[in-house]
Order: structure tokens, then sequence, then C-alpha cells
């Protein structure tokens, strides 16, 4: 039977695993509100009705919350190192880390609105709005929120029903 890490190894790992996954994510949401700082430069821009014009300053401003939240645990660890701190940095850095990938989900379902709508037309956006709200919630959210329901021990995983 393997040995149960202590409670600091735990900590260790968890923290880890949470800078990794805030390393992985950052250069994607970068690059979005890179984009979105650009777009009001591009020359057709003018083109764009109210409509697109706020769900555009929507989307810009969820980008930046993003990238504030997602940045924040990076901050922190800094700011708090060999403070004996390593609890409240998980725990904030799991809240913060979800709070800005929710923003960036929003941020990416508005951009798709945007370029759907500037592009084909209110149906297009709604269309492509819906889809990418739906994919978010199912994959970001639903099955991982579900599957921690039904698995109420998370450091023992569940052996295969019928074994």
């Amino acid at each position: 039977m393997p040995e149960r890490e202590s409670d600091d190894e735990r900590l260790n790992r968890n923290l880890d695993q949470l800078l990794q996954e805030l390393r992985v994510v950052l250069p994607g949401v970068q690059v979005l509100f890179a984009f979105l700082l650009a777009v009001p430069f591009s020359s057709r821009f003018g083109d764009v009705d109210d409509f697109e014009r706020d769900v555009y300053f929507i989307a810009l401003l969820l980008a930046a919350l993003s990238i504030v939240l997602l940045m924040a645990p990076s901050i922190q660890h800094r700011i708090l190192f060999r403070r004996e701190q390593k609890p409240y940095l998980v725990n904030l850095g799991n809240t913060l880390t979800i709070a800005g990938m929710t923003a960036l989900a929003l941020a990416i379902v508005l951009s798709l609105v945007l370029v759907a709508h500037f592009l084909f037309g209110p149906g297009a956006a709604w269309a492509a709005g819906g889809i990418a709200f739906s994919a978010f919630a199912l994959l970001w959210y639903a099955l991982p929120i579900e599957r921690r329901i039904t698995n109420r021990d998370p450091d023992h995983e569940r052996p295969p029903r019928g074994s």
C-alpha cells in the first residue's frame, strides 16, 4: 500500500499544480487580451454598431479581469514566500483561478458573439455565443461539478463498480 503524503507534502503538491495550471492558461488569455486591445485600431472598427461596441468593451474588461485574477496567485506567492502561508495560498489561489477562468470563458464567448455579429448578423451571434457558452458550461463546470458531487472522498479514487 502506498505511503500517504504529509499535509506539508500535499500543500506543496497542490501549490505546484495550481501554479503549473496558471502557466498553461495565462498565455492564452494574454493573446486574447492583446487581440482585443488591437481591435479598435483596425480600419473596420468604425463600422461596428452600438451593440458590437458594447459587446467588445465588456469582452475587453472580462479579459483584463481574467488576467488580474489568474496572475494574483503568483504575485501573492512571491509576496508571502517563506511566511508559512501555503494553506491560504492554495485555497485563495483555487478560488481566484476558478473566477479567472470564468471571466476568461465569458470573454471568449463575447468575442465570438462580436465576430459572428459583425460578419453574419444577430442569428449567427446568438448561435456562436450559445454554442460556446454551452461548451464551457458543460466541459468546464457541469462535468467536474458532477464528478465532485459523486466522488465524495477526493483523496481516494473509488474502485470501478463491479470490482
